[in-house]
């Protein structure tokens, strides 16, 4: 049995076979309407959430399955303290899949470790997305034709925007790629990511602060909304929310043969004029992030029924005697008798990061 949890649970050769099944979905939707009857999927959403959680619902009901769950975490048992694990063991009675957001990093990690059917993590913090990832991919791949050998600008909140962070992972793993990373000095990518996923393989990258320098150079633009709940301090917040605003006169400088990504909701970032651009892709990305949706639940229940025994978790490289994560959005912060443990992912420098949230250890 496998969950997902980080888009690189998958292989480049399963993402082009969802890919490839999502485009039979929409080529083909009759013969998949019944694919999932009698079946229930689980939306456990302890954050607010229109598009993933209305996504997935739509993804189970026209596959024929049925849906339970929770739009916030007041409605849930969390509300009187129930830990993640304990959530996770009960609605394994109740469902046969769950796709689970939390504001705390590595709350879905958790589940998945706990619950006895697939977990998709469906938003964790600032941390991972994978499934808006997947949806990302399977609207470049339909926009331009291929998924290699494009330059793909990524704009805005790159420091906690986790719908860039996984799709940098995922187009790593493709040939020719080049990111442009747009963004103020303080919402720039995170170094672990640039350490993890861009320098051990090369990929070529440039930082800028000026997005009408970047845009004539790109294949792809990837708009992120500044978000408002992942800041401490409102003051920071209302400084840096007008950082960037996409304007048609802005869109004259792109190839005419681009596309306009946006993993929603935008604010202002992009301008309603920008919409009637035959490059905006952004709302044809978010039906193509159900169709998405409706391939990995086929994939994952398949998978759960050939091989019901969870996946064993990669013990190489963990350490476990060392402090307590710092990182106050870990989901170690408030899970009760969950223990630090942390994976060596550079020796030499002697670098741990939390299995969690991956942030970096204090020791």
């Amino acid at each position: 049995m496998r969950s997902l949890i980080d888009i690189l649970d998958l292989s480049v050769e399963e993402l082009d076979q969802l890919i490839a099944t999502a485009k039979d979905i929409i080529a083909n939707p009759v013969a998949y309407q019944d694919k999932c009857a009698h079946k229930k999927l689980a939306t456990l959403f302890f954050e607010p959430s229109t598009r993933t959680r209305l996504s997935f619902e739509a993804a189970m009901m026209e596959l024929g399955g049925n849906v339970i769950g929770f739009s916030s975490a007041n409605s849930s048992s969390a509300s009187k303290g129930e830990s993640i694990a304990d959530t996770a063991k009960i609605i394994s009675c109740y469902a046969d899949i769950i796709a689970m957001r939390h504001p705390l990093e590595g709350a879905p990690y958790v589940a998945s470790r706990n619950a006895s059917i697939p977990v998709i993590n469906a938003g964790d913090g600032g941390h991972f997305h994978p499934t808006q990832t997947l949806a990302d991919l399977l609207t470049i791949s339909r926009e331009m034709g291929r998924l290699n050998d494009l330059t793909i600008g990524l704009c805005g909140d790159l420091k906690y925007g986790r719908t860039v962070h996984s799709l940098i992972a995922a187009m790593c793993r493709y040939t020719g790629i080049k990111f442009i990373l747009i963004s103020p000095d303080e919402l720039k990518l995170p170094k672990y990511v640039r350490y993890n996923e861009l320098d051990p393989k090369g990929i070529p990258y440039e930082e800028t602060a000026d997005l009408e320098e970047a845009l004539p150079k790109l294949d792809v633009l990837y708009m992120t909304r500044i978000q408002q709940e992942r800041f401490d301090d409102p003051a920071e917040y209302a400084r840096l929310k007008d950082s960037y605003v996409l304007t048609a006169e802005k869109m004259a400088l792109a190839k005419e043969k681009m596309c306009v990504l946006h993993p929603l909701p935008r604010v202002n970032e992009i301008s309603v004029k920008v919409d009637d651009d035959p490059r905006a892709a952004y709302f044809r990305q978010a039906l193509n992030g159900k169709y998405m949706r409706m391939a990995l639940i086929l994939k994952l229940l398949e998978e759960a029924k050939n091989d019901p025994i969870r996946e064993a978790i990669d013990t190489s490289n963990l350490v476990y005697d060392r402090p307590a994560c710092i990182n106050p959005r870990c989901i170690t912060s408030t899970e009760q008798e969950l223990p630090a443990v942390y994976k060596l992912v550079d020796k030499t420098n002697q670098i741990y990061r939390c299995i969690y949230c991956e942030a970096k250890s204090v020791q």
